[in-house]
């Protein structure tokens, strides 16, 4: 087959602008072959190389005494203390999703597990974070729908608990979903692998799955915007099989074991491409391929779909030569391929021989460090004009109103779709806030949870950045976890708009700032630029998956409210409807600024949850929908209706931060009055549970009624 000759269409369809492009002759002083337009295209492109967003991460704070491993390998290490480490990370796979929902959402999940997995940890949860456009909008049913079926239909088979998540719908993801994939793991801390290649003339040995041509420039089209041709993206989507994964997971854990391993990647996005490199780069050494050792399920590949596909379930590693033969029977046994593709050279050079002929000889280190790096024009986001009156409302037919709502009703449909026992760890399932999981074997458990409000981060993207933090921080407190660390995973449009970019900056720097108070910093991540069709862009989504440790499973918060119990709020409300959840539902309006995050008040409220858990019988956050709809949720879990003493709607729906609902006998609420006044915590009596009666002010509803609302309208709208 011959190339295509280089023309300008070529490299603008490669996603290189004509100053990359010049970048790339003046490094290797030619022009380039087709197969290296393509690595350079490959490494170059937003989502490999980071090139708008390195500028700002560097700014975050990723360091701790719990930190093992912070950004910049396949996932992120965090001490767990007694040799172990929990290893996590957040990954998008928005773009392929909205073009073939199924096979998007279950290749997110399979990419994110091996991120896990070759750090030599085996998953213990998954979560994820969807965004879909509104619900009228024709192609939203089938997104939904799709996407929940591969993430079920991924994870399921795989074998990992999915614990947590968040759906919401917004018009602003019509053309552009989002879908989010979590996965954490467990490993010994003296048993992790590192992708640094090392050492000359070490074998370079492909693992797992065979290449094909499905995934062909997915990295690429992930760092552009859609348009009217986003039916010619289809065959950049990859195509999963989890079963293989399950085979790929044993092969490799077994495979460290055996001391093999000298470092070892996972081929996402880029395939061989960006792992290769990855792993030269960092090892500062250069790498040689042979292409035609590589196995392929399809015939007459050109070396370009072979060093572009992102053909799933494959790993690249660099073998200790003597244990060659016990590598290769490990990976027989559990029939994957195993095949020596080429070896570490000590020039800084990348080659690529196929059929006998060099298709590429390009400076490694320079795909890698070379990358562009952008300064991009910013604009700091104006300040959000004061929030118009909101009139009284009654209090029953705004909380009917949000428990009807898409965005507020019960998960259930989603989540009974997900597998959330398999492994016999999973403590909290879904729908019940933080997931939690034991660390098997062991009186230990983690918390996860993932968490962010959009049109706060558009109204204010840095308090809305420090609010996603914030209230991942206090899930994880409300079940009783210590917050150890987060990974992110930062969703905009196009950051060419100074407009977005500034969303960006905000964003970041309220997340840092959030970061640092709460001691939680970040350890791994993915961005996720160019969320936009024609010219429209999503809501600015940056969310926060956060992880937190309990040292005893009995220092769990997991109990339900009982009749009698008093219904106890911590923290100052003041009664700010900006951007609340109350306006979207109840008055279709979206105005006013975020609220305003007190880090302070949020640390010492958590640790207030956390000091005093043995008087606490329920407790949840408050977030969207305040009061009115965190008491709702208490009763719902507990069967039992609530009377909440407040009237008022700013009291009630407010969405004031450093919040939550404590459900407690009359003793211990007594105890906790005293603890709050020594430790300046705020603390008020705003109700109590018993029958079978929503009652809010002089408005009362059965609870049967509002609670098979909330239980069936997700089914019944997507179903």
């Amino acid at each position: 087959m011959i190339d295509p000759a280089i023309t300008p269409d070529v490299i603008a369809a490669h996603g290189l602008t004509s100053d990359e492009y010049k970048r790339v002759l003046e490094i290797i002083g030619r022009e380039p072959s087709f197969t290296e337009l393509g690595i350079f295209s490959a490494m170059w492109n937003e989502h490999c190389s980071y090139k708008s967003s390195k500028k700002w991460l560097r700014t975050l704070p990723t360091d701790g005494p719990q930190v093992i491993c912070g950004p910049g390998e396949n996932a992120g290490i965090v001490d767990i203390g007694d040799g172990q480490c929990v290893v996590f990370k957040m990954e998008s796979h928005n773009h392929p999703s909205y073009i073939e929902p199924y096979q998007g959402a279950a290749t997110g999940v399979g990419g994110i597990l091996r991120d896990v997995f070759t750090m030599g940890a085996r998953p213990i949860a998954a979560m994820n974070s969807l965004s879909f456009g509104e619900v009228a909008h024709p192609k939203t049913r089938q997104l939904v729908n799709g996407v929940v079926e591969g993430v079920g239909g991924y994870g399921n088979c795989f074998g990992v608990p999915t614990i947590g998540g968040e759906v919401r719908f917004h018009p602003a993801y019509n053309g552009n979903c989002l879908v989010n994939a979590f996965a954490a793991g467990l490993a010994d801390t003296d048993k992790i692998f590192y992708s640094a290649a090392s050492g000359v003339a070490m074998p370079v040995v492909y693992l797992g799955a065979k290449t094909g041509r499905d995934g062909v420039g997915g990295a690429t089209m992930a760092s552009a915007e859609f348009d009217d041709t986003i039916e010619d993206k289809r065959p950049t989507v990859q195509v999963g099989d989890p079963f293989t994964e399950k085979r790929l997971l044993e092969a490799t854990l077994e495979l460290m074991d055996s001391g093999a391993v000298i470092s070892i990647q996972d081929m996402g996005a880029a395939g061989l491409t960006c792992s290769a490199v990855e792993m030269g780069d960092k090892g500062g050494l250069g790498i040689r391929l042979n292409l035609d050792d590589v196995p392929v399920r399809e015939d007459g590949m050109t070396a370009y779909e072979m060093m572009l596909s992102e053909s799933q379930e494959r790993m690249l590693m660099v073998l200790k030569p003597d244990l060659e033969a016990v590598a290769r029977a490990i990976f027989d046994k559990w029939d994957l391929d195993f095949a020596i593709v080429g070896e570490t050279i000590a020039e800084d050079r990348f080659v690529i021989v196929h059929n006998g002929e060099t298709m590429a000889d390009l400076p490694l280190s320079r795909l890698a460090s070379s990358a562009p790096e952008y300064d991009r024009p910013w604009v700091e986001t104006p300040v959000a004009e004061p929030l118009d009156f909101v009139p009284e409302v009654d209090p029953i037919d705004a909380l009917r109103a949000l428990v009807s709502s898409p965005n507020y009703c019960s998960r259930q449909w989603v989540y009974q779709q997900y597998d959330h026992q398999v492994m016999g760890d999973t403590v909290v399932s879904p729908g019940l806030g933080a997931g939690v999981v034991r660390v098997h074997g062991t009186n230990k458990a983690l918390a996860f949870t993932s968490d962010v409000t959009p049109r706060y981060v558009r109204a204010n993207p840095v308090e809305g950045g420090k609010q996603a933090v914030a209230e991942a921080y206090r899930n994880l407190c409300a079940v009783g976890a210590k917050p150890l660390a987060t990974t992110d995973n930062l969703n905009f449009g196009n950051p060419e708009k100074p407009e977005v970019m500034g969303q960006f900056v905000g964003a970041i720097k309220g997340i840092g700032e959030a970061c640092i108070a709460l001691d939680t910093p970040i350890v791994s991540g993915n961005v996720s630029l160019y969320n936009e069709t024609d010219g429209t862009g999503i809501l600015p989504t940056p969310t926060i998956g956060a992880v937190g440790l309990l040292d005893h499973i009995d220092d769990l918060i997991c109990g339900t409210a009982r009749d009698g119990h008093t219904l106890l709020l911590v923290g100052v409300s003041l009664g700010h409807l900006g951007q609340s959840a109350l306006l979207a539902e109840v008055f279709n309006r979206e105005d006013g600024d975020a609220p305003a995050v007190d880090l302070e008040a949020e640390r010492r409220n958590g640790e207030f949850i956390r000091n005093n858990r043995e008087w606490i019988g329920a407790c949840t956050d408050l977030s969207d929908g305040g009061l009115a709809l965190a008491a709702f949720e208490i009763a719902h879990a507990a069967g039992c209706g609530v009377t909440l003493d407040l009237a008022d709607t700013p009291t009630l729906f407010g969405e004031d931060q450093a919040r939550y609902l404590i459900s407690t006998s009359f003793d211990k609420a007594e105890a906790l009055m005293v603890a709050a006044g020594r430790a300046g915590v705020t603390l008020s009596s705003v109700g109590r549970v018993g029958g079978d009666t929503i009652r809010i002010g002089g408005s009362e509803a059965p609870l049967a009624e509002l609670s098979d609302s909330y239980t069936t309208t997700f089914a019944t709208t997507f179903a």
